[in-house]
Order: structure tokens, then sequence, then C-alpha cells
């Protein structure tokens, strides 16, 4: 059954729990992204900055991709994950600034940060905007694409 389909699912099944949210208050953006560079620095990792929000569909199936079984293993080898609450397209909006991401080309949307914190890459065209129509090897070859070029 494919992620969209379980989210649906959730969403209009009487008694069934809600979708997890997975970003947090967007008052925490910043603390997380410092708490992240400090992490990254130490491990020779990669920071991927998550713009999204709870109410986005698209945003929770890219976070199952993330996680799933072909995935995760290459996330939590050469990478560290902020997830940066928009709100209602209202929070948060400097970081998208200095992260280079158009929120009106809508999210999810991705910025990966080397160990140092220098942006190495935003989505600027909503690449990942209907990641309900897209498949786990498109996080695949996004992750394979932007991990550092020795793991650690």
């Amino acid at each position: 059954m494919s992620a969209l389909a379980l989210l649906c699912i959730a969403a209009q099944a009487p008694g069934v729990a809600a979708v997890p949210d997975i970003y947090p208050d967007p008052g925490k953006a910043k603390t997380d992204l410092v708490a992240a560079l400090q992490t990254a620095a130490a491990d020779h990792r990669r920071i991927i900055v998550d713009f999204g929000g709870n109410w986005c569909t698209d945003c929770h199936v890219l976070d199952g991709y993330f996680h799933d079984a072909a995935n995760r293993p290459l996330l939590e080898a050469d990478f560290l994950l902020v997830h940066v609450n928009i709100g209602r397209l209202d929070q948060n909006l400097d970081l998208a600034e200095r992260y280079q991401i158009p929120l009106r080309k809508g999210v999810p949307a991705l910025a990966v940060l080397d160990s140092d914190g220098k942006l190495l890459y935003s989505q600027r065209t909503g690449e990942f905007e209907a990641m309900r129509r897209m498949q786990s090897s498109a996080v695949t070859e996004f992750l394979t694409q932007w991990k550092p070029a020795v793991s650690r």
C-alpha cells in the first residue's frame, strides 16, 4: 500500500490516530539547526533542512520515505535531518530565505548543508512538492547524490 493511501486512510477513518507531527514548534527551528551544525561538524555529516508543515501530506510522505528500509541507512550514515516548521507559510521565512528556499514553489523543500553549515543545494523549483506521486527511489537518488564523497 502506498504512503499516500495510508495517510488518506488514517485521516478519514474514525477512531484512527492522526498522523504524527513531524515538524516541531516553529520556535525550535533555530535551536535545532544550531544543535545539528554542532553535531555535523563533530561527526562530519551533512545536514538536510526540511521545510514544511504538519498539514502537508507530501511532507509526511517524504518523511516516510526518509525512514523506510531503503533510505534510513543512507540518511543515518551521512546526514542529520532538521525539520523546519513554516506554519501556514508564515513562520521561519528568514531561514527559508537564508537557504534560498522559495516557499511559494511548494513544500516539502530541502536544503543541504555541509558539515560546516555551507549551503550546498536548495530545492528552488518545488522538486518534492508532489512527493505523493513519487517513489521512495527519488529520495534514494537525492541522498546518494548529496552524501559526502567519503562516508564517515
